[in-house]
């Protein structure tokens, strides 16, 4: 299999995102659905921390339990610089957001600053959205590494087995990036959807092309730290959502069913020996 092939493979990974995407089209949903779309994204993010936190720290373990001490404090270092950038830097992110939106609103004249008053929840969602695609886009890149290595060292048969268990798994992660969607009662446009599922997407392009290049364990716990780091974020904004529906048996259960959906589409990539 030529190199443009698995690049190609791992594009079809990353986009498959798309295929949970347009539910965030559907028009005024019921705040049930809502409310269960909202936890359900919630069991998959929590997985998701997992299964990063566990990807990052596994070459760590290793350099430990190899007394490679001087390895070990890198990777581990990098590990948790890339878990409080990811997390610090969305803080920062949400707080300047937060300023530039009061700023607007009281420069604005007063009915059109009334009009946007009224829509505080939607943009707070619309950028949400845009965070968790970042997060699932840094996770991606690290997952396209993967892909990349495994071309590289000529183990083409596991490429290909981590292409299909990735591409499921991310075909999961597009109804957690449009779940604050869904709950505000936000209907994005087919250009927003189109955006947020090449943020969240493409990095498996990006991550399968420069894996094939270069095959660094650092590189891939930094880039998982930040991911994890953003994730980790995202769950906690995302759990302050599901506390306002007040609706804590259907968002206990449909953040389990998330949970299992993420073990379900992993248990892929488990059998083809990662």
């Amino acid at each position: 299999m030529s190199s443009s092939q698995i690049v190609l493979l791992g594009a079809v990974a990353g986009l498959t995102i798309y295929l949970g995407l347009p539910i965030g089209r559907l028009r005024n949903p019921a705040p049930r659905l809502a409310t269960a779309l909202n936890g359900v994204a919630v069991g998959i993010l929590v997985f998701l921390v997992w299964d990063v936190l566990s990807a990052a720290w596994e070459p760590v373990g290793a350099a430990v339990g190899d007394h490679r001490w001087g390895t070990a404090l890198t990777d581990g270092l990098v590990m948790a610089a890339g878990l409080a950038a990811g997390m610090a830097g969305l803080v920062h992110y949400d707080r300047w957001i937060a300023r530039r939106r009061t700023a607007a609103l009281s420069e604005g004249p007063g009915a059109a600053a009334a009009t946007e008053l009224a829509r505080p929840v939607r943009s707070r969602a619309a950028g949400l959205s845009m965070m968790i695609a970042t997060g699932i886009g840094l996770h991606n890149f690290a997952e396209g590494l993967a892909i990349g290595n495994s071309a590289a060292r000529g183990e083409i048969s596991l490429a290909v087995l981590l292409v299909i268990g990735f591409g499921l798994h991310n075909a999961t992660e597009g109804f957690g990036i449009v779940a604050p969607l869904a709950a505000a009662g936000e209907r994005p446009s087919w250009g927003a959807l189109a955006l947020l599922g090449l943020i969240g997407g493409g990095p498996t392009f990006l991550g399968t092309l420069v894996g094939q290049h270069v095959v660094s364990d650092t590189l891939s716990i930094a880039f998982l730290g930040l991911a994890a780091g953003s994730i980790l974020y995202v769950v906690v904004e995302l759990l302050a959502v599901a506390r306002r529906a007040a609706m804590k048996e259907l968002t206990t259960w449909t953040i389990l069913l998330g949970l299992f959906l993420g073990f379900a589409t992993d248990a892929v990539v488990t059998a083809a020996g990662v």
